[in-house]
Order: structure tokens, then C-alpha cells, then sequence
């Protein structure tokens, strides 16, 4: 509505936002898997602690899956990670 005048009788200008070109390449994404082996106790576990540290979700983990070994199983979970 009203502007202030500077002291010579102009009306200062709008400041305008300051805006710096970013040279940086739009980031790049791959995947990486993880499997995990060991006991049904341990691979929860391992699970858990990644949730923890917020690496990841449980649900995000595949199911057990034997691999042939008494009392051993795998999970498997495939992360999309960013490069650089």
C-alpha cells in the first residue's frame, strides 16, 4: 500500500530472493541387496536392530527361506539406495 522513501526521495526496491545456480548432477539411485543367513533367532534379530537404526522396515525383508541347511534360513532385502 505505502511505501517508505529513501532519504533522497526514491522509493526503495523489492529486495529479491537470492538464488545460486547448483552445478550438482540430479542424484542417481541403484539398488543393493542384502541377504542375511543364519537361525530364525538371529535374522529377527538382525532385523530388529536395522528397524533400530533406521535402516530399514521389517516388512521390507523377504520371507524365511530355507537354504538347505539344518536350521539355517536366508532373508533377502533389496534397498534403493542414492550415489553420488
Amino acid at each position: 500500500m505505502f511505501q517508505p522513501n529513501t532519504p533522497d526521495g526514491t522509493i526503495p526496491s523489492t529486495p529479491q530472493p537470492v538464488t545460486s545456480p547448483t552445478n550438482q548432477p540430479d542424484p542417481q539411485y541403484e539398488n543393493v541387496r542384502h541377504i542375511v543367513f543364519g537361525t530364525l533367532t538371529a535374522i529377527r534379530n538382525t532385523i530388529n536392530l536395522l528397524h533400530k537404526l533406521n535402516y530399514a522396515e521389517p516388512n521390507d525383508w523377504s520371507k524365511p527361506l530355507p537354504t538347505g541347511r539344518p536350521n539355517e534360513i536366508m532373508v533377502i532385502l533389496t534397498k534403493r539406495i542414492r550415489v553420488v
